[in-house]
Formats: structure tokens, sequence, C-alpha cells
């Protein structure tokens, strides 16, 4: 989503990231990746398993790992749009981000 930034922040939204690494390990991918939007920490997958988006196949190291959703939320924090996908290499392009934005009200 980086490489495409500037076209998703077009749209008026801000990316936000959540990762269920720790928080040094997320600021070590920001770095290493030059993110330029903020990514956020869940490492005990609290908010992952509160948004039931949990890959329950995934185990060990890997375990609590989210399946790639982008949720795309209005004003008032509601959910308007859900683009999830089951693989981790699988995410959503950024084309569809776009038609998502303009799916909602």
């Amino acid at each position: 989503m980086q490489k495409n930034i500037r076209e998703i922040e077009a749209t008026g939204v801000q990316l936000v990231g959540i990762s269920y690494d720790a928080p040094a390990t997320s600021a070590a991918a920001v770095a290493k990746l030059g993110l330029t939007f903020p990514l956020l920490s869940d490492p005990g997958s609290k908010v992952i398993d509160a948004y039931g988006i949990r890959n329950a196949e995934a185990k060990g190291k890997s375990a609590g790992v989210p399946h790639p959703v982008v949720f795309l939320v209005d004003r008032q924090g509601v959910i308007r749009v859900k683009l999830a996908r089951e693989g981790y290499r699988d995410r959503p392009e950024t084309a569809e981000i776009i038609a998502g934005v303009k799916r909602m009200p």
C-alpha cells in the first residue's frame, strides 16, 4: 500500500495499519519499509480477535496473525466496507480500496 499511498490519500482516506507484532517489531518494519502511515501494534491480538479476523490456522510464531483485511471506516467510526482475503500473500489492491471508498455513503 505504501507505493500507492498518494493515490489512496487522494480519496480523503487516512491509511492506518495494525499488526500483531510487538511495538519494536512494528517500528523496525516502518523503518525498513519506509512506511509513511502509522503502523499500530496489537501483540495480544485483542483487536484482531474483536473484529473476528484471526487466522486460526496460523500456529507457532505466526499464532495471532490476522487474515489480510482492509476496513473502510467513516468519520463516526462505523465500518462501511470490509475487503478481506484468506491467504496472507493476497492483499486488497489499491483500485479495490478506492472503489470501496467511492461506495461509502
